[in-house]
C-alpha cells in the first residue's frame, strides 16, 4: 500500500468559482465544474462515505457519481465480491442498492449540492427499467444522469446492452425522452468498435460520454481451483487498465469532437500526470476511483498537479489542453501489422 503524501490544510483545495475564474474550473453539459475531477460511480457511496475522512472534502471534485441505481432494492452478488490484483483490483459487487425511490426520498436530501455537482447512476436488467429510474431522477434535484448501459439485458439471454451498438443506442434514446437533465453514457471497453457505439449513443441523444468501464477479468485460487469471485468474473480497474483506457478515450474523442460532446475519462487513474494524459487524449473531465481507496485525499494532490503543470505552460485554464494530443503519423492497428 503506497503512503499517502503529507499535504497542507488548504493544498490543492479548489473553490465553487465560475469556469474560467481558476485554472480548473470548466463547464460540462452546461453545468460549471470547479475541477476536471469526477468521483466515480460505486467508488463514494451516494456522495457521502468519505465525508467521515478528516480532510476530505466534496469541494475537491468538479462532480460526484452516485453508486449505481436500479427499480428496486437489489442485494448484490454472493462473496466474495472484491478481489485485488496486480496493480488493479476486480469487483463483482452486484449493483447492491436501495433502490431508485429511496435515493430520492431519503438519500439526495441528506447531500449538499452547493458543495459539488451530484450525477446520478442509472443502471437496469430492461430498457422499460432503464427509463423508470431515469424518469423518476429527472423529478429529482440531481444535475445529471449517467448511464449505465454495462448491465445485462435478461431479454437478450443476458447479453451487455453496452456491447452492441443498436442496444446501446436503444437505452439511450429511451431515456432520452423521459429526461431534460444531460444525459451521459457509460462506454464498454468489452466491444468491438467503442468509436461507433459512441457515435450511435450521440445520435440517439446522449450529451457527454465517460470512457471506460471496467474490463471483465477473472483471478482463480489454485489451491481450490476455484474462482476467488464469488460472481466468478468482475471488473478489473485501477492503474493496470490505464493505457487501454487512455485509447479508447483517444478513438472515442476522434468521433466526439465533431459532435462538440465531452468526454469524462477514467481508467487507472493515480496522479495529475495520470489524468493530464487523459485531458491530452481528448477528455474534458477525468474520472478517479479505485486510486481513492488507498489515499483518500488523493483529488487534492491532482488539483495541485493539474494547477502546476498549467502555470509551467503558460496556460489559463484547463480546457485549453483538451484533446491537444500532437499525433505525427498514421495510426496502425498493432494488433494486425505484426
Amino acid at each position: 500500500m503506497r503512503a499517502m503524501a503529507t499535504l497542507k490544510p488548504d493544498a490543492g483545495r479548489i473553490s465553487r468559482a465560475a469556469p474560467g475564474a481558476t485554472p480548473l474550473g470548466l463547464k460540462f453539459c452546461g453545468l460549471d465544474f470547479a475541477s476536471p475531477i469526477v468521483l466515480l460511480s460505486g467508488c463514494v457511496g451516494f456522495g457521502e462515505e468519505y465525508t467521515r475522512i478528516e480532510g476530505f472534502s466534496n469541494r475537491d471534485a468538479g462532480a460526484i457519481v452516485l453508486k449505481g441505481t436500479t427499480g428496486k432494492a437489489r442485494l448484490g452478488n454472493a462473496p466474495h465480491r472484491v478481489y485485488e490484483t496486480p496493480a488493479g483490483m476486480l469487483n463483482a459487487i452486484g449493483l447492491q442498492n436501495p433502490g431508485v425511490e429511496h435515493v430520492v426520498e431519503s438519500i439526495l436530501p441528506q447531500l449538499d449540492f452547493s458543495e459539488t455537482r451530484f450525477i446520478a447512476n442509472v443502471s437496469g436488467s430492461t430498457i422499460e427499467e432503464y427509463v423508470e429510474v431515469t424518469r423518476r431522477f429527472d423529478q429529482s434535484p440531481i444535475d445529471a444522469i449517467e448511464i449505465n448501459i454495462s448491465c445485462p439485458n435478461v431479454k437478450e439471454g443476458g447479453v451487455a446492452f453496452g456491447n452492441y451498438p443498436d442496444m446501446s443506442a436503444q437505452v439511450v434514446a429511451a431515456c432520452r425522452r423521459v429526461t431534460q437533465k444531460p444525459l451521459i453514457t457509460k462506454l464498454s471497453p468489452n466491444q468491438t468498435d467503442i468509436g461507433e457505439n459512441a457515435r450511435r449513443c450521440i445520435e440517439a441523444g446522449s450529451d457527454a460520454l465517460s470512457v471506460i468501464n471496467t474490463i471483465m477479468g477473472m483471478a482463480i485460487d489454485v489451491a481450490t481451483r476455484r474462482p476467488f469471485l464469488g460472481n466468478v468474473q468482475g471488473g478489473l480497474s485501477g492503474p493496470a487498465i490505464r493505457p487501454i483506457a487512455l485509447l479508447k478515450v483517444h478513438q472515442v474523442y476522434e468521433v466526439a469532437r465533431a459532435h462538440g460532446v465531452p468526454i469524462i475519462g477514467q481508467g487507472g487513474i493515480t496522479s495529475a500526470n495520470d489524468a493530464l494524459e487523459f485531458i491530452i487524449a481528448g477528455a474534458t473531465a477525468v474520472g478517479v476511483g479505485t486510486a481513492l481507496f488507498y489515499d483518500p485525499l488523493i483529488c487534492r494532490s491532482i488539483n495541485e498537479g493539474i494547477a502546476e503543470y498549467l502555470r509551467s505552460q503558460g496556460l489559463a485554464n484547463v480546457t485549453e489542453l483538451v484533446g491537444s494530443l500532437r499525433v505525427t503519423n498514421e495510426t496502425q492497428d498493432c494488433a494486425i501489422s505484426g
